[in-house]
């Protein structure tokens, strides 16, 4: 039965433990790809002169060449060093990588596997090379409601946080600076995730209005 797993993974264990520790304010995010390669990275909450020079400080990356820069975020194409195994081993026993967000010094990896026998095999992998690889969460993909599969992780925290605490009473229960406090995560981080967050609903939500109805008797 297909399943979807999420790990926490500590950077220390894996990749860019030294760039988080020189821009604690940077968080991270594969772009979706369909390619078996490492995807390029997202940043966001830094420039390149904060965040290049972190590359360059980083044992696990070898090269980085910066791609598109917007307002808000940056696109780099990142060459890792071969001592790095960690993609190697999240997909070598066919695991499709879903989404892939950095912060504060911990990854955040939603994978897709085929059966539960298939995400054993990959969580002892990387158990075995030291990897203190947490499974926050694991459910089979017939469960998954189309909200479920849309939202990443991080942002249905953030909302589910955001309703907890008050943050869209009002008037407002919480700042959003507080709030951030909570989750532990950058204000700028906690903005991308709502606003993100909202982008994808509310798109759900005008498909489905949009949507013919149903006719058939």
């Amino acid at each position: 039965m297909s399943t979807i797993a999420e790990f926490r993974i500590p950077a220390a264990d894996s990749v860019m433990s030294a760039t988080f520790e020189r821009a604690p304010e940077a968080t991270f995010e594969f772009e979706s790809s369909v390619s078996k390669s490492l995807p390029s990275l997202w940043v966001s909450g830094v420039d390149p002169g904060t965040i290049e020079p972190a590359f360059e400080a980083d044992p696990s990356i070898e090269s980085s060449e910066l791609l598109v820069e917007t307002d808000d975020r940056l696109l780099y194409d990142v060459e890792y060093a071969d001592s790095v195994h960690l993609y190697d081993d999240l997909l070598a026993d066919g695991g499709s990588l879903l989404d892939v967000y950095g912060a504060d010094g911990w990854w955040r990896i939603k994978m897709r596997f085929r059966n539960r026998e298939e995400l054993g095999r990959t969580h002892d992998r990387l158990v075995e090379r030291g990897v203190n690889a947490d499974l926050a969460r694991v459910t089979n993909v017939e469960r998954l409601t189309t909200a479920d599969t849309q939202l990443t992780a991080e942002q249905q925290e953030a909302l589910e946080a955001a309703l907890e605490y008050g943050y869209f009473e009002i008037p407002r229960g919480i700042s959003m600076e507080d709030l951030a406090a909570e989750l532990g995560i950058s204000h700028q981080a906690l903005s991308e995730r709502l606003r993100r967050a909202y982008e994808t609903l509310v798109d759900a939500e005008l498909r489905v209005q949009n949507e013919p109805p149903n006719t058939e008797s």
